[in-house]
């Protein structure tokens, strides 16, 4: 049998990133929480975790993860028949792109969180990477651009978000004053959110320009906007961010017949109880108010 103070000591490491951390938060000694990952390790015959370069859960940690995860879940569901197992707020660890956060999921989910007194703990992942979250077991659900869910998981179509080539009045003038060319393309400052952030190549894709350019990175949403505020760059922006100040003049489109959508997917576990499901049925519901609707639309998935 399993002995699920091992399990969360595993979940506190991996969470945290570091035995001290994962310490701390678990109110025990580093020594204690290293103790119990060597017993895990012991009693299963094979490491659950990778130390260096980097740590990280082995397979079999991840999969031990992914368990802990749900049964995290599936043991809240049993408090309204079980009163005396507690009655404290369910948490649940999502990873969510920074768009996301700073567009339309806070108001689409504060109801939700409050009448149903979750509290979320986010992790911040481009919604291109963000399904290795759920792969890894370190979250209960996720929102990406990939429709195919992992094994035990399932996906539903939630809409699009329409991005924008936006840069400064001052910035166009400098830059672009003939307009949008592979010759400005080349020189011209453009900002990008990271590494994994591809909407800033599909943009150059759409211009049939595939050579090296300039850029910022910067990995912060509302930092993004205000460098391209500043001047700085130009950048692809969602439309509904950047609503006022288009509006307003502050902000130009570089194309204003072009645009990207970039389609949205809710994933989470089959098996992850009853807070999962209900708020599954919430942003089905609640989606179409804040995202565009994708050109298609496939079933839920699953695997």
């Amino acid at each position: 049998m399993l002995d699920y103070k091992l399990l969360e000591a595993l979940a506190a490491v991996v969470d945290q990133s570091g035995f001290e951390r994962g310490a701390r938060h678990l109110g025990l000694t580093q020594s204690a929480v290293s103790q119990r990952i060597k017993l895990l390790e012991a009693r299963l015959g094979q490491p659950v975790l990778v130390r260096s370069p980097k740590l990280a859960p082995t397979p079999l940690g991840r999969r031990l993860l992914n368990h802990v995860l749900q049964v995290g879940l599936l043991e809240h569901d049993l408090l309204d028949q079980v009163p005396a197992l507690g009655d404290s707020e369910q948490r649940l660890r999502l990873a969510i792109n920074a768009d996301s956060i700073a567009t339309w999921w806070p108001p689409a989910v504060g109801q939700f969180c409050t009448e149903q007194r979750v509290l979320m703990d986010l992790v911040v992942e481009d919604q291109d990477v963000a399904l290795k979250r759920m792969r890894d077991g370190e979250v209960a659900g996720c929102i990406c651009t990939t429709p195919r869910p992992v094994q035990g998981a399932r996906a539903h179509a939630l809409g699009s978000m329409r991005y924008r080539a936006l840069a400064s009045p001052a910035y166009v003038a400098r830059h672009f004053p003939e307009g949008v060319t592979h010759q400005r393309l080349a020189t011209a400052p453009a900002i990008v959110y990271g590494p994994d952030d591809g909407l800033q190549h599909r943009y150059l894709a759409m211009r049939e320009y595939h050579a090296p350019f300039p850029h910022h990175l910067c990995p912060s949403s509302e930092g993004f906007v205000r460098l391209a505020l500043a001047g700085m760059g130009y950048g692809l922006i969602p439309e509904r961010q950047a609503a006022r100040e288009l509006a307003e003049g502050w902000l130009q489109d570089l194309d204003p017949k072009s645009h990207i959508d970039v389609p949205l997917y809710w994933h989470h576990w089959r098996h992850g109880g009853q807070i999962l499901t209900a708020l599954t049925d919430h942003l089905l519901t609640i989606s179409s108010h804040w995202l565009a609707p994708m050109h298609e639309n496939p079933e839920p998935g699953s695997a």
